[in-house]
């Protein structure tokens, strides 16, 4: 029978229970289209619905390796969300707004 994950985290020690929080951050800070998707709790169907498209087209655009930043950007706001592009560097990151300002004029 399984335990419950809250009563194995009591008996960890804080190095691997640390350990442990930082991986699941990342998990959950990185992850493609389809799993943000489902994350967000919403189906194919109903982004389809939000975006004006059809359900096939969400399928072909969680797949996809490639798209227009604008296309991301509906895809990202249809969920609820705000698309920002950072570009990182040793020395530190900066968010590039030049795509936010072509978006706005036209």
């Amino acid at each position: 029978m399984a335990k419950p994950f809250k009563n194995l985290k009591q008996k960890m020690s804080p190095a691997p229970l640390a350990r442990a929080e930082k991986r699941a951050n990342k998990i959950l800070a990185e992850m493609p289209l389809n799993e943000l998707r489902a994350a967000r709790q919403l189906t194919q169907e109903s982004l389809a619905k939000s975006l004006g498209i059809n359900q096939a087209a969400v399928s072909k655009m969680e797949r996809r390796t490639d798209m227009y930043i604008s296309t991301l950007r509906q895809f990202v706001m249809a969920m609820g969300g705000e698309l920002e592009i950072t570009a990182r560097f040793p020395d530190g990151a900066i968010r590039i707004l030049q795509f936010e300002e072509a978006e706005s004029r036209g």
